[in-house]
């Protein structure tokens, strides 16, 4: 206690603003940084499956001019086939893991923005993006306009590609082993339809639960305000 009766200064009152500013952008650069790589990193991911399967299928496609589509050729484009299905599903997984990885840095961004806002509310006008840490935040900064198109963002996502990517192989595979098991080429089409079109809705609905499982169990420190901004 000091001599006029009041506490004494904590760690936060010592800290110069201008100090927490710089610790606070040291902060923001790392997140970017990580976010790039990260992004970097799937992308990466993704070529490597495009170029894994595509290699797989011309050989497929050379061996079978070679054996005259035999039935060996048959016994191994479904084990190629199965082969790509398993390479795709391990690239679904970890562009599944990016994209939440991406909320993370974007809602740890929009919590460290609410911050400068609380060291100067003067330039609270002039960021596009949020300076709140909850799902109304994370939304306005992926787009800053407002009104976004959510079902146009959602297809032409990685997400969107990689699933559908799987979905086709799927059907195929699943196509070819009726086949293979003696079913009309009508009943194989139809079933690989069938089998594309379920791991499509099961995809989805899974990467549903995640999204809002994520929002269900985190706790806004700054949350946008009934009005908006």
């Amino acid at each position: 206690m000091s001599t006029d009766g009041r506490s004494p200064p904590g760690p936060q009152d010592r800290v110069p603003p201008s100090v927490r500013a710089q610790l606070l952008a040291t902060e923001h650069w790392g997140l970017l940084a990580s976010r790039s790589t990260t992004q970097g990193e799937v992308l990466t991911r993704i070529s490597m499956f495009l170029t894994f399967t595509s290699a797989s299928i011309v050989s497929a496609a050379l061996v079978g001019q070679a054996t005259r589509f035999s039935d060996a050729f048959v016994l191994l484009a479904v084990t190629i086939l199965c082969i790509d299905v398993a390479m795709g599903l391990l690239t679904q997984v970890r562009v599944l893991n990016v994209a939440q990885e991406d909320l993370m840095y974007v809602t740890a961004m929009n919590r460290l923005r609410a911050a400068y806002v609380d060291l100067d509310p003067g330039v609270a006008p002039y960021l596009m993006a949020a300076y709140h840490d909850d799902e109304a935040g994370s939304g306005r900064t992926y787009f800053f306009f407002g009104n976004r198109s959510s079902l146009s963002h959602l297809a032409g996502s990685s997400m969107i590609f990689m699933t559908a990517a799987n979905a086709a192989l799927i059907a195929i595979l699943a196509g070819l082993v009726l086949a293979l098991a003696g079913a009309g080429t009508g009943t194989a089409v139809l079933a690989g339809a069938v089998c594309g079109l379920g791991f499509l809705a099961a995809s989805a609905y899974y990467g549903y639960r995640a999204y809002r499982g994520i929002w269900q169990r985190f706790t806004p420190l700054s949350p946008t305000p009934p009005g908006g901004d």
